[in-house]
Order: C-alpha cells, then sequence, then structure tokens
C-alpha cells in the first residue's frame, strides 16, 4: 500500500454517525470546474481507527465477497445518504478547517454519485 498522504484544506463538510464511527465526507475537484469528482470520507474524531475500517464495515454489508469498486459505491451511498437526509443533530459544517491522511484511493468505473474517485483515511478537524 502506497505511503498516506496529507491533504489540508478549508470546504463543506457533512459529518454523520456510522455504526460505531464518525464519518466526514467532502469533496475536492480533479480540476478548474470544481465540480467535486473526488469524493474524500474519513474517519473522524473521536474515533481512532484507521480509514481503512470503513471498508472492513461496507464489507459486512454482503453476503459474498465485494469487489473493491461495490465497496466503494457503498460507501460513497452513505455519504449521499447523510448529505441529502439531514439531521439537526449532525448538520453539515461549512467552511471547515481539515486535515487528512488518505491512505486509500480507488478510481470508480463510471460516475457514480457524481463521483470518479474515492479517498479514504483518517481526518482532524482544526
Amino acid at each position: 500500500m502506497p505511503p498516506a498522504e496529507t491533504v489540508s484544506a478549508i470546504s463543506r463538510l457533512t459529518l454523520f454517525p456510522l455504526e460505531e464511527l464518525t464519518v466526514a465526507y467532502t469533496t475536492q475537484s480533479s480540476d478548474s470546474r470544481g465540480l467535486g469528482d473526488i469524493a474524500i470520507v474519513c474517519v473522524a474524531e473521536p474515533n481512532t481507527v484507521p480509514g481503512e475500517r470503513l471498508w472492513q464495515l461496507a464489507a459486512t454489508m454482503y453476503a459474498n465477497t465485494p469487489t473493491t469498486i461495490t465497496l466503494a459505491r457503498w460507501i460513497l451511498t452513505q455519504c449521499s445518504r447523510a448529505r441529502i437526509c439531514r439531521s439537526a443533530q449532525h448538520p453539515d459544517q461549512p467552511h471547515t478547517k481539515w486535515t487528512a491522511e488518505l491512505t486509500r484511493t480507488v478510481h470508480l468505473d463510471a460516475l457514480f454519485a457524481n463521483h470518479e474517485a474515492l479517498r479514504t483515511g483518517q481526518i482532524t478537524l482544526h
């Protein structure tokens, strides 16, 4: 597995509970159009487990061993659900400064939930 990449930004974050995890979802763009085609989904504080836990959780949702693309789509579906079905207990946080240690990147085989890629890891909010 390649080394983690540290990324910092200020963007809208959607924080939501997923099983025992607190998950943060945001987007970045691969070019100047600002389409948000890269999803960044990370385990957030107070959890200290690695971002790989997202993939393990996704795998438990299937009876048979799913492909990496299927797992990525499941993770993205949870993020889309959380962003669309907002909760007063878990509101979006606009203009939030964060730093993420991204440990995994999956390029999807087709556009899914407006994303071409999913990057996961751990995130710290500032």
